[in-house]
């Protein structure tokens, strides 16, 4: 009987072997995680890296160990975007700014409109205009659009069907932030010094929402609107209809 009993207890160890053979080596599977990032030109969401490591990996631990092994180092991996990626470390902005080839800034006005799409999408051209006070430039629009940083929604179920605004992923990528609810409130404003004098008090800072569904008082794009020039022809001709 004692033989027999061994002789299961061995073959279920046996068994079970394999199972466990199959369990990747954490440290190794964190080494290939590390190359990926580092070689990769955008970040890597979690779907994308979790594919691309061995079978079994547990690619949120490997994530929350590389993050802590990196936070001191001069390079991070951040979450932008709701990806993954490795940034200079924040601090260290300073010593690399020389070495950055310096883009044209975006005027006043486009960084305006820029900040009231991304706190009030979807808005129109018109609803952008209310809140600045002047008149929005065709070319500021166009500008925002060829960098990538705000898209053409839908279209308001309004008199003239006008364009509704939004940002984009990149947007959230350019400026390091993991979700567009990451932009600073108002406390946060006031403390960074964007916010001076006495604030009135009915004055509030919309939570921001960059949703891809539609909202109810919008409708969808047209197919021919493929253009920002023709986004604008299109506007005008609302206009001079209203």
């Amino acid at each position: 009987m004692q033989e027999e009993a061994s002789e299961m207890m061995e073959g279920e160890a046996h068994e079970g072997s394999p199972e466990v053979s199959h369990v990747p080596d954490h440290g190794e599977a964190m080494r290939i995680a590390e190359a990926l990032l580092f070689a990769s030109a955008a970040p890597l969401s979690t779907e994308e890296l979790g594919g691309r490591l061995p079978e079994g990996a547990d690619v949120e631990k490997i994530l929350l160990d590389l993050t802590e092994l990196y936070a001191p180092r001069g390079v991070n991996l951040v979450r932008v975007a709701g990806k993954w990626a490795f940034r200079t470390a924040s601090d260290l902005s300073f010593v690399l700014a020389r070495d950055v080839v310096e883009q044209r800034r975006l005027s006043r006005a486009a960084m305006e409109t820029l900040a009231i799409i991304a706190y009030h999408q979807p808005v129109t051209r018109a609803e952008i205009e209310e809140i600045r006070g002047v008149a929005t430039s065709k070319g500021t629009l166009d500008t925002l659009l060829e960098t990538g940083w705000i898209r053409l929604r839908g279209r308001r179920k309004a008199p003239g069907r006008p364009v509704t605004y939004g940002t984009t992923p990149a947007f959230l990528e350019h400026f390091g932030l993991d979700v567009i609810e990451d932009l600073p409130g108002l406390e946060e404003l006031k403390g960074a010094g964007f916010l001076e004098g006495r604030v009135p008090s009915d004055f509030s800072v919309p939570t921001p929402s960059d949703a891809e569904t539609l909202r109810e008082d919008e409708d969808p794009l047209e197919d021919d609107l493929l253009h920002p020039l023709d986004m604008h022809q299109t506007e005008a001709t609302e206009a001079t209809e209203e």
